[in-house]
C-alpha cells in the first residue's frame, strides 16, 4: 500500500509522537503509539500485498493471488530484495501450471533474489527440477533435486522428492 520507505518515515513520526507522550505523562498513550510503529516496521520487511496474496494462495485461489500482487507496481523500487524474492516465487507458483517457461524464469529469479525461509527455497528448487525433467535435462533436475532435499530439514516435500526420483529413472 505503501512505499518502503514512507512507512518506515510514518513508525519514526509515530515514535516521536510516544516519546512527546511520555514526556506529557500520558504513558498510556505512549505505549499505544510504540505498538502502533511496530505495525508499520513489521510491514517494512514484510510487504502486506504479498501476505494476502500467500492468504490466497493457502485457499488455491490464484486469481485473487494474481490480484493481490498486481498492486505492486513497481516491485524493484516498493519492495526490498528478500520482498523481490517472494514476489517472483508467487508468480512463479500461479504461473507453473500454465506456462512452464515463464515459470522457470520466475523461480530463477526468486533463487537470484532470495528467499528467507528454507523450506520455500526447496519448494522453488523442486518446481524448477520439475520444469528441468519436463525439459529432459535430466543432470540438472537431479543437482536441483539434491540441493532441495538438503533444504528440506523437516522433511515435508519427501514424498515429492522420492516421486521426482522415481520419474527420474524412467527417464
Amino acid at each position: 500500500m505503501f512505499n518502503k520507505n514512507i512507512k518506515l518515515v510514518i513508525a519514526g513520526l509515530i515514535i516521536a509522537a510516544s516519546i512527546w507522550q511520555f514526556v506529557e505523562g500520558n504513558i498510556g498513550n505512549g505505549i499505544f503509539l510504540i505498538l502502533l510503529s511496530t505495525i508499520f516496521i513489521f510491514l517494512y520487511f514484510k510487504n502486506e500485498m504479498i501476505l494476502l496474496a500467500f492468504l490466497r494462495l493457502r485457499k488455491q485461489d490464484f486469481e485473487g493471488a494474481n490480484k493481490w500482487l498486481s498492486k505492486i507496481n513497481d516491485p524493484e523500487k516498493a519492495l526490498t530484495k528478500k520482498q523481490q524474492g517472494y514476489y517472483w516465487y508467487l508468480h512463479g507458483l500461479m504461473v507453473s501450471q500454465s506456462n512452464i517457461t515463464q515459470a522457470e524464469k520466475f523461480f530463477k529469479r526468486a533463487i537470484k533474489l532470495g528467499l528467507s525461509m528454507d523450506h520455500d527455497l526447496a519448494m522453488a528448487k523442486l518446481n524448477l527440477a520439475g520444469i528441468a525433467m519436463t525439459k529432459r535435462r535430466k543432470r540438472e533436475a537431479t543437482n536441483l533435486l539434491n540441493e532441495a532435499k538438503k533444504l528440506d530439514k523437516h522433511g515435508m516435500m519427501k514424498d515429492q522428492i522420492r516421486m521426482m526420483k522415481e520419474q527420474m529413472k524412467k527417464i
